[in-house]
C-alpha cells in the first residue's frame, strides 16, 4: 500500500572548530557516517569517501542510503566541515545521526538546520 504523502526529513548544518587529526582521519570519518546511518535506522546502500587537495584539503564522505543520502565534507584548512542528511520515511530519525557525528567529532560549536520535505 503507497503512503498518502511522501515524508520528507531534511537536517544539515556547520561544524566549526574541529581538530585536524579528525579531519584528516578518513577511517574515523567513514566510521563516524557508518555509525551515524545504523542508529539513525537508515539503510546503506554504499558508502564513498574522496580525498581532495593533500594537507590543505579534506575528505568527503557520501553514504547511499535506501532512504536518500548523508554527507559529510571536511575543509582541514579551516578545520571545518559541512554535513548534510536527507530521509525519506517516517522511520528514519535524520536528526539522531546529525547529533552522533557532532558527539563523535567534537567541534567547538555548530550549526544545525532542519527543512520539511514532505509533499504535503
Amino acid at each position: 500500500m503507497m503512503p498518502d504523502r511522501v515524508i520528507g526529513k531534511h537536517v544539515f548544518g556547520n561544524l566549526y572548530g574541529l581538530r585536524l587529526e579528525h579531519l584528516r582521519d578518513r577511517a574515523l570519518l567513514e566510521k563516524t557516517v557508518l555509525d551515524a546511518v545504523r542508529l539513525a535506522r537508515m539503510h546503506l546502500v554504499e558508502l564513498k569517501a574522496w580525498e581532495f587537495g593533500g594537507h590543505k584539503g579534506g575528505i568527503s564522505v557520501i553514504a547511499l542510503i535506501e532512504e536518500s543520502h548523508m554527507v559529510l565534507h571536511t575543509w582541514n584548512e579551516y578545520n571545518y566541515a559541512t554535513l548534510d542528511i536527507y530521509t525519506c520515511g517516517e522511520d528514519s530519525d535524520p536528526g539522531v545521526a546529525f547529533k552522533h557525528v557532532v558527539d563523535a567529532l567534537g567541534p567547538e560549536r555548530h550549526q544545525m538546520f532542519y527543512a520539511d520535505r514532505s509533499s504535503e
